[in-house]
């Protein structure tokens, strides 16, 4: 039985239940809350309340979006024949801030995790398959996580999904990081390092 006041072990409970937060952090989170100023609360609820009222998914990519097409797929500056499949919007993210990709997203709102009881009917392949189909794209990169379910994700979508399409279907290149050893590599990283290796 627990020895907190009723709403105290409430918000544990809750802040228990989002993700990477364990038992001791929602504590740790509920106790600073409670001893922070009402007005630093308040900001954080109105900021939760305003996100569940203001941002819903594109309906086109299924990016994070205040309308009903995000702002990339409404950017007429965007190479509408690329299209670049991630596994969250959060992905979106880290490949804008490269600079180095211009054309649109598809984002899957998940990975293919039989263990988890995902399958494809879950996630965004679907949609995915009626727009490559009804719109003009050529390439469709495929940017799951380089762990067991992005790359069972990616193969099935590869194979499954977009074989009959007569598109360009790439995968990003993965290896080695600037400035790492290959004494501390791992052997699927140096693998993959050699497969992907270019010209100099």
């Amino acid at each position: 039985m627990s020895s907190y006041a009723k709403p105290v072990e409430v918000l544990i409970d809750e802040l228990g239940r989002l993700p990477g937060i364990g038992p001791k952090s929602a504590q740790r989170i509920a106790f600073h809350l409670l001893k922070v100023d009402r007005i630093d609360t308040d900001r954080l609820a109105n900021a939760i309340v305003d996100l569940k009222d203001k941002i819903s998914f594109c309906e086109r990519c299924f990016n994070v979006s205040e309308e009903a097409e995000c702002t990339i797929c409404s950017d007429p500056r965007r190479d509408p024949h690329i299209l670049c499949v991630v596994e969250e919007p959060k992905d979106i993210s880290a490949i804008e801030k490269t600079g180095s990709f211009k054309g649109r997203y598809h984002v899957l709102l998940g990975v293919i995790n039989p263990l988890e009881g995902i399958g494809p009917e879950q996630i965004k392949i679907r949609e995915l398959a009626l727009r490559v189909a009804s719109e003009d794209i050529t390439e469709v990169i495929l940017c799951t996580n380089p762990n067991m379910e992005g790359e069972t994700t990616a193969s099935f979508i590869a194979t499954k999904i977009l074989k009959p399409f007569e598109i360009t279907v790439t995968r990003l290149a993965s290896g080695l990081p600037v400035g790492g050893d290959l004494e501390y590599a791992d052997e699927l990283t140096l693998g993959r390092a050699l497969k992907g290796r270019q010209a100099v």
